[in-house]
């Protein structure tokens, strides 16, 4: 598609989506749902309250359906531990943190992962 064609295009594409704003700004539902969701914000202000607490009053049991919030804490990791493989075929020894190591994936894909495993000295 060349550059021009491309420019019309969009350009087609903001005018109907100009027009549906357009349309969407003297809609009184929305009009209302606005007003609404300004007036609720205030008054969940005025009495210190957010949405989740009002979600949790209306529905105890939505916070039990959905995954807990985890509070972020800003650290560093646990170190990952080193893993001794010994390969009892050849006798040699890989130590890595990860399943990311060249001669490991080799073993993998030769004797599979689960013999693999088996090897794990410490």
């Amino acid at each position: 598609m060349s550059r021009l064609a491309e420019f019309r295009a969009l350009e087609q594409q903001l005018a109907a989506q100009l027009a549906e704003l357009e349309s969407l700004k003297n809609d009184d539902g929305l009009k209302r749902e606005i007003e609404f969701e300004q007036k609720l914000r205030n008054l969940l202000g005025e009495y210190g309250f957010s949405l989740r607490n009002i979600v949790a009053i209306l529905d105890p049991q939505s916070s039990s359906r959905r995954a807990p919030v985890v509070a972020e804490t800003k650290g560093t990791r646990r170190a990952r531990t080193v893993k001794v493989y010994k390969n009892p075929h050849s006798g040699e020894i890989v130590e890595t943190k990860g399943g990311n190591h060249k001669l490991l994936k080799e073993w993998k894909a030769e004797y599979g992962a689960d013999t693999v495993e088996s090897w794990l000295a410490r």
